[in-house]
């Protein structure tokens, strides 16, 4: 009897550590995936880079620049020169010395000394980039600023005028402005001035956002390229703030950021971070912790793409996985270490990453165990059963 007994517990043991793969689980082992992540084939190439989590991996991402609109574009320029364009409306206001001129009224008597000055109904430039004056005929405006178009203006009236001055105003800017759209702006088209307007001046003007400071970001459009960032990266870093131009197309959007969880935790969801910024410690607290009787310490990932220039810094990261735009990359933590801790707390998540934590090794044959008592147990009795009777 004793016999049968070690031979089916040796049985038992050798079954189990097949029959782990096939077991229901909540995702891969850790062995798993650090195998998978780490060996690499002339004929297999790893499907991710496997990284550890330690100082000098925190260091790298440390260096990683933040999302944001000068660094993109590059532009440290002051605020750009607006010309007149076409479309815009224009008031010119034309004075002379005396009266009697040709936009000046005579004298009427010793007590009125008469108008001096003459105002020109509003004109809109025209296809052409050009407005009427009177006796100064078509003049070129577009492309030019006030202060030129007021010269060629004087010059073309000097000898038919008394001493003219002149005065243009652009009394409605459509040619230098900005489309604001997305949340809170409605649609507005905002007009710049010659003071110069940054980003959030014209988000302000246009009618600001009500969307939660974390998640609400805005994407520039200029000159065919778009770069997106968040609002709080503005707000933060003055110099982000860089001065709207002409022609911008600005989007105001809510976005909420997110991490999923999974595995061995006390919640398996999709967690908002409802704040700037989350770290891995504060990610693994939103999930519950780590179940006491199922999850692996060792076995806490956290998966995500990073761009190239990032993983470009990694050793041990494969050459093939450089050749694409982003690479899939594991981060691992052994929470058994108590620098781990410390570790995880320098460590931020960001928007759409995979928190993994795999189950213990031992957790795996409870379950076999559990599941062959299920299947066994009721053969077991009926033998007991049937020894009693005889």
């Amino acid at each position: 009897m004793l016999k049968r007994i070690c031979k089916a517990s040796f049985f038992i043991a050798a079954l189990s550590l097949e029959a782990c793969s096939v077991l229901p689980g909540s995702g891969p082992s850790r062995e798993i995936i650090t195998q998978t992540g780490t060996w690499e084939s002339e004929d297999t190439e790893r499907p991710f880079a496997f990284i550890e989590v330690d100082a000098f991996t925190l260091n790298i991402l440390a260096r990683r620049p933040a999302p944001g609109l000068r660094g993109y574009f590059g532009d440290r320029r002051p605020p750009a020169r607006q010309p007149i364009g076409v479309g815009d409306t224009l008031q010119i206001t034309i004075w002379e010395a005396a009266a009697g001129g040709l936009f000046s009224t005579p004298v009427v008597d010793r007590l009125s000394p008469g108008s001096r000055s003459a105002a020109i109904p509003d004109q809109v430039v025209g296809r052409d980039g050009s407005v009427s004056v009177p006796y100064a005929g078509r003049i070129e405006v577009a492309g030019r600023t006030q202060q030129e178009v007021e010269s060629t203006i004087v010059d073309r009236l000097r000898g038919k005028a008394i001493e003219p001055q002149v005065l243009v105003n652009v009394t409605r800017n459509v040619s230098n402005t900005v489309t604001v759209s997305g949340d809170g702006a409605n649609g507005a088209l905002v007009p710049l001035t010659q003071r110069g307007e940054r980003i959030m001046d014209v988000i302000a003007l246009a009618g600001g956002f009500h969307s939660p400071l974390p998640e609400t970001f805005v994407s520039l459009t200029r000159d065919g390229r778009t770069a997106r960032a968040p609002i709080q990266s503005l707000l933060d870093n003055p110099g982000e703030n860089i001065f709207a131009r002409p022609g911008d197309m600005v989007t105001v959007e809510r976005a909420p950021l997110t991490f999923t969880v999974v595995g061995a935790t006390g919640a398996n969801a999709v967690i908002p971070f409802q704040q700037r910024r989350v770290t891995l410690e504060e990610a693994v607290a939103r999930a519950g912790g780590l179940q006491d009787m199922r999850a692996d310490p060792d076995g806490v990932f956290v998966l995500r793409y990073e761009p190239v220039a990032v993983a470009r810094e990694y050793p041990s990261v494969s050459p093939r996985l450089l050749d694409g735009g982003s690479v899939p990359i594991a981060y691992h933590l052994n929470m058994r270490d108590p620098k781990a801790l410390f570790l995880a707390r320098r460590f931020a998540m960001r928007d759409k990453d995979i928190l993994f934590v795999s189950n213990a090794p031992l957790t795996e044959i409870s379950k076999f165990f559990q599941m062959f008592l299920m299947v066994a147990q009721p053969g077991m009795q009926a033998g007991v059963i049937a020894a009693t009777v005889k």
